[in-house]
């Protein structure tokens, strides 16, 4: 035991569990986080501004082009905390005694929340390949997210694939015989498989699960030729189904292909959306889907430009996986495709132990008070963060 008079403080013991907390962080410690300085409390908000694009155009006559000023927004939403009571006496243990019974379950408990949270904005991603149902199973499986990657002009540096449990596992036997390569930044960190296929490899075992809408039966098309924006009118499906398609599906039109943001050339793959908000269909197998990419055919003329050409009437859509099934998501991104702000929490006056301790962007804060009524001494330990997709056109997903 240490020194009667060394009593741990709460600065000790705010910034031991901070380190352990940043330690045991995988997806949430790829993804950007500076924006942290311009929040203060839960529920503020912020409108992330993105980059402009812009069209290269021919000749000396000047041709303005509008100023779209796209953006996003990102609020401070969870408030996530350990509650457990310690007593004065325990305050004599060593750091190390203190740290393994008490900081180190509550701060692994804590990253992995985060975590989850992170990787929970993979519903935005409307990028996916992979074989919904086949686990990821060779190098095979890495090529196609670097190709996807390439395609959608993500860029080089920084990017990141986030596998769960089986296909970590799966992809490791197969990569075995091969002499890849291993970082030198982040052989330690949690989780590490390796680097290649210019993927910083992770194993997360947060990795989101996702279930395919109710849309079994039917031969869905468009409506309508021509359609544009973020809503597709469709027919065809399954009468009157509740849930027919779920936030987070991704779904092909046949005849529409991607197209690459950088040089606005068509793409070989065709375009693929992911439903933003649950689609049902009515009595007679109609439905109109919230969509992202909006459409934006190439003929507009538009730098945002996501297809090569609207869909056509009667053109038939294909929804990735089978319905009512859930299929393990892993994800490959760039740092801008996910946002996370961790803020400072405020610390409450007048209480018996209190420190706030603000870390690579992560921040929290340990309290502890006396209960006279039980005559105990409960305590918390608390983060406060934000969570959202970016840029999710800089995100992959590996389905298994």
């Amino acid at each position: 035991m240490a020194d009667p008079n060394q009593l741990l403080s709460p600065s000790i013991i705010s910034k031991n569990t901070l380190a352990i907390l940043e330690n045991n962080l995988v997806a949430a410690g790829k993804v950007n986080r500076q924006f942290e300085n311009q929040f203060n409390k839960i529920g503020a908000t912020i409108t992330v501004r993105m980059p402009n694009r812009f069209v290269v155009k021919d000749g000396p006559s000047l041709q303005i082009q509008n100023i779209v000023e796209p953006s996003t927004a990102l609020t401070i939403s969870y408030q996530k905390h350990v509650d457990f009571q310690f007593s004065q006496s325990e305050l004599l243990l060593t750091i190390e005694e203190f740290s393994d019974r008490y900081l180190k379950p509550a701060a692994v408990k804590l990253a992995n929340q985060i975590d989850m949270d992170v990787l929970g904005v993979y519903d935005s991603f409307y990028n996916l390949v992979g074989n919904p149902g086949t686990i990821p199973n060779s190098f095979a499986s890495l090529k196609a997210v670097g190709k996807r990657m390439d395609k959608m002009a993500v860029p080089q540096d920084g990017r990141t694939l986030i596998l769960g449990v089986d296909a970590n596992w799966e992809i490791a036997e197969a990569l075995s015989s091969n002499n890849y390569v291993r970082s030198v930044a982040e052989p330690a960190f949690k989780g590490y498989l390796a680097s290649i296929a210019n993927l910083e490899i992770y194993e997360d075992q947060n990795a989101p699960q996702h279930t395919v809408g109710a849309y079994s039966g039917g031969s869905p098309v468009v409506s309508t030729g021509a359609q544009t924006g973020s809503s597709l009118v469709t027919s065809g499906w399954p009468h009157g189904v509740t849930g027919l398609l779920n936030v987070g599906d991704v779904f092909t039109v046949t005849g529409v292909h991607s197209v690459n943001p950088a040089n606005l050339q068509a793409n070989s793959d065709l375009a693929e959306f992911v439903v933003t908000a649950v689609a049902n269909s009515d009595s007679s197998g109609n439905a109109t889907i919230d969509i992202s990419p909006s459409i934006v055919a190439l003929d507009s003329g538009s730098a945002y430009a996501t297809v090569d050409v609207s869909p056509l009437e009667n053109a038939p859509i294909t929804v990735m996986g089978a319905a009512s099934t859930t299929y393990e998501q892993n994800l490959g991104f760039s740092r801008d495709a996910i946002g996370l702000v961790c803020v400072p929490i405020e610390l409450p006056q007048g209480v018996d132990f209190a420190a706030r301790q603000t870390w690579k962007g992560i921040s929290l804060a340990i309290v502890r008070q006396f209960d006279i009524n039980s005559y105990v001494m409960p305590c918390r330990i608390d983060t406060l963060y934000g969570v959202a997709p970016f840029y999710p056109e800089l995100g992959v997903r590996l389905s298994n």
